[in-house]
């Protein structure tokens, strides 16, 4: 499991053997989210999340927000298309 990124000690995970649509796994101590990128241009979308307030979530969104001409073509390059 490839972390892409790391944000505020967050890890930013594509897994290799994953699905579409284009996501990312942000994993740290206290919980889980799966945010679905919309690639190309974004904005991340969150799917669910574990263990996060949501004024995590709202960060963590806005942080890979930044981050989504990173992530997009990351994704790419491991999967194929969005």
């Amino acid at each position: 499991m490839p972390t892409i990124l790391r944000i505020d000690g967050l890890r930013v995970v594509i897994y290799p053997d994953d699905h579409r649509p284009a996501h990312v796994h942000v994993i740290g101590a206290n919980g889980e989210a799966v945010f679905i990128l919309n690639c190309p241009g974004g904005p991340p979308e969150l799917r669910e999340a574990y263990g996060f307030s949501q004024r995590d979530v709202l960060r963590i969104q806005k942080d890979l927000a930044d981050h989504i001409a990173t992530l997009c073509p990351v994704w790419s390059e491991i999967h194929g298309d969005f």
